[in-house]
């Protein structure tokens, strides 16, 4: 928190003088400024998270950022008001990220400089709105009042001209609640309301959903940019996100760009150009979770929809960032949180917690919320519970012990036949020796694709793939609902990298295809779809080590795939890697549980190192088209268009565009660094736009990129959103 600095192209903002002084009138009328030893002691916590690294952790400051105790802070803050210094700390800081902090720290910050120069605690807390005065220095400092004379040419003055600035200017609306700050700069140029229609079939220039429509099928209508013209994709604008973790899918609506950015800040560009019109940023209390990546946002009618990682659900006035509804969905204590956004369908808010691992009573779960207030409507645990079906599948297992099976990736809807689905993860600790089972034990309902009524949460069929899963090879990720010769059909992958096809309707299984090489299953049964473990992974023990294709890096991951309706095709982001894994004993109570696994990655026999593939299916004979193979990992999700373009970006910071009929590559380019999150496309006054993020770090598929491949060097902190257009 670099509190003080002279030039606003550095970010930062001069500390020491106040732009407008707040003059004493006499000693005898003016209030100490007061403060409690608690603040004192919160605020130099946060001093040193947020201050040392500039001021020093003995606030003698370092460069450009001076001193923040002794004799010239004392000698520029005495007889100020310390509202002043509130208002100039809120206005600019951190430089990176001014009023980010809650009021409340903010005072804080300022009880800890104050008792840092002198000023004695006291029993009365130090007020953001306080009108008090700094009495630095000691009571000689009171002096009457000064003359308050502008400095002209020629005359020396007692404080700065009227239109002098040295800290940024507050130019937007600001609306702020408990646990956010928004800033509106400007109005949403021609946002109108999304109905529910238009969710269901969206503009061709739009993408509401998180994959464009509730059928999560990752493609657009628009065909303006294709084959023989996507050599001449230029670049439109760039926007520079935050720094941190980051895999977003934006959502478009008119022209406007929402995006979800790390620590739970959520912006709204202008499509055309970049500009900026509005930002949320969570803020976090004291001690409590704070940053995290969220992937995806939801929106209906007039709002946005965002599942922060303290477990809330929060909707956003689409036209300016306010907060309309805040409410908490599970106790972030309990290690609950949200790294996918929700869906919305029959009005319902549809979102799946995460952060399932440890053992508590309360297990992962499915809720519905009314969109206008946010008011929980039903609850759906997708973990069996006592007395209820599935529960012999935890093999007496008591409910506490029942760990994992959260919900990682967003959900699909079927309007017609009334259902959303969502995929689970796996049951923790990942591996059934560290959870007292085996993998005869399925622990319901992990691995699996769940079908739920929205309008009561009610569970009217699952599909559970791989029962008893033990190797962190869930099945969490995307449901892609496509309609095949009229015939209603659900295409799902995991990590193993098996693609399953089902009947939408009940969940009936129709066909499977392995897109890579996997060895954790001695039989595949092509007519039923049912797997059997290898004879060592179903006789796993505690400290053994096991070889085992693919790794948790997939197969598949949260790339999402994208299904092309002109060839019914399926084009999906896959992973060629291995590993070594081996469980750890478990201490069973509560709070402990967790992944308790390790894991050694290495390259996949007959891969010759290329660790990326993105592969093509036929979904009516599951049949690969094409394929190709590279070095690099994908990181995104892909996107296909009506143009016969499929676009995707790597860990070595290419995007491509393929011919989507055969896989030749026909554009690429280079960003900063990792492409990496969920492209989408949308129009604006009849042209086509292809926006596509970058950004680093996640889990297992970064891993690859990281561990296996570091020749492909990936630089941080340039997480951004670029934007690309054909020249007029």
């Amino acid at each position: 928190m670099n509190i003080i600095g002279t030039r606003w192209r550095t970010n930062s903002a001069l500390f020491l003088v106040s732009a407008t002084l707040s003059l004493s009138a006499s000693a005898q009328e003016l209030e100490q400024a007061s403060f409690t030893e608690q603040q004192s002691t919160s605020g130099s916590a946060l001093y040193q998270q947020n201050c040392a690294t500039c001021h020093l952790a003995n606030l003698q400051g370092a460069f450009e950022a001076p001193a923040l105790s002794g004799n010239n802070f004392i000698g520029n803050w005495r007889n100020k008001n310390i509202a002043d210094l509130l208002d100039l700390m809120r206005r600019t800081m951190p430089p990176q990220a001014p009023g980010s902090l809650a009021n409340t720290d903010y005072a804080n910050l300022a009880a800890f400089l104050l008792d840092s120069n002198g000023i004695d605690a006291s029993a009365v807390e130090l007020d953001f709105d306080s009108s008090a005065v700094a009495f630095l220095g000691g009571s000689d400092n009171r002096n009457g009042p000064l003359v308050a004379r502008p400095p002209v040419p020629g005359r020396a003055g007692t404080i700065p001209s009227p239109e002098a600035r040295n800290q940024i200017p507050e130019i937007a609306t600001v609306y702020q609640s408990e646990r956010a700050l928004s800033r509106s700069f400007q109005p949403l140029p021609g946002f109108r309301n999304v109905t529910q229609e238009e969710l269901i079939n969206p503009a061709d220039g739009d993408w509401t959903y998180w994959r464009r429509t509730p059928q999560s099928q990752g493609y657009t209508p628009l065909d303006q940019i294709n084959t023989e013209n996507v050599k001449q994709l230029s670049l439109a604008w760039i926007w520079g996100m935050e720094a941190g973790r980051s895999q977003p899918a934006p959502l478009v609506r008119d022209g406007i760009i929402f995006i979800p950015n790390f620590g739970n800040v959520v912006q709204a560009l202008n499509g055309r150009d970049g500009t900026l019109l509005w930002e949320y940023r969570r803020q976090f209390p004291e001690g409590g979770r704070s940053g995290g990546l969220l992937r995806t946002l939801a929106m209906f009618e007039d709002m946005i929809y965002v599942a922060t990682t303290d477990a809330h659900l929060v909707a956003l006035d689409a036209r300016t960032g306010a907060v309309r509804w805040d409410v908490e969905i599970a106790d972030e204590n309990l290690g609950y949180s949200n790294t996918s956004g929700p869906i919305v369908a029959n009005g319902k808010v549809i979102n799946g917690i995460t952060g399932c691992g440890r053992f508590f009573e309360d297990s992962c779960f499915i809720t519905g919320h009314d969109a206008h207030t946010g008011e929980e409507i039903w609850r759906t645990y997708t973990v069996a519970q006592p007395n209820e079906p599935g529960d012999e599948s935890w093999a007496g297992l008591p409910v506490e012990f029942r760990g994992g099976v959260d919900v990682w990736m967003t959900g699909s809807w079927d309007p017609e036949l009334n259902l959303v689905f969502f995929g689970t993860a796996q049951a923790k600790p990942w591996m059934a020796a560290s959870r007292g089972l085996s993998t005869d034990d399925a622990a319901l309902y992990s691995n699996s694709t769940l079908a739920l009524n929205p309008d009561d949460g009610s569970l009217q069929w699952y599909r559970q793939h791989v029962p008893g899963e033990s190797l962190d090879m869930d099945e969490a990720f995307e449901q892609v609902l496509v309609d095949i010769f009229d015939e209603p059909f659900l295409l799902t992958i995991g990590k193993s990298g098996i693609l399953w096809k089902l009947d939408r309707r009940t969940g009936e299984f129709q066909g499977l295809k392995e897109t890579v090489f996997q060895n954790v299953f001695s039989k595949v049964d092509l007519e039923t779809g049912l797997v059997s473990y290898r004879e060592d992974i179903q006789n796993m023990q505690i400290g053994e080590w096991l070889s085992v294709c693919p790794s948790t890096a997939g197969g598949h991951n949260w790339q999402s795939s994208s299904y092309h309706p002109p060839t019914q095709q399926l084009i999906i982001p896959l992973s060629q890697s291995c590993m070594d894994m081996s469980p750890r004993e478990t201490t069973f109570e509560i709070g402990s549980g967790g992944n308790q696994g390790d894991r050694m990655w290495k390259e996949m026999p007959g891969t010759q190192g290329q660790f990326g593939k993105l592969g093509a299916y036929d979904v009516a004979s599951m049949e690969e088209k094409w394929s190709i193979q590279q070095r690099a990992p994908f990181l995104t999700a892909a996107l296909s268009t009506a143009g016969g373009l499929l676009f995707i970006g790597d860990y070595d910071r290419y995007v491509h565009a393929y011919d989507v009929s055969n896989g030749e590559e026909l554009w690429r380019t280079r960003l900063a660094t990792s492409v990496q999150g969920f492209p989408v496309s949308f129009a604006i006054d009849g042209e086509q736009y292809i926006a596509i993020p970058s950004g680093r770090d996640g889990g297992s598929p970064w891993r690859i990129g990281n561990f296996l491949a570091p020749e492909l060097v990936s630089p941080n902190g340039h997480n951004a959103l670029y934007v690309f257009k054909l020249p007029k």
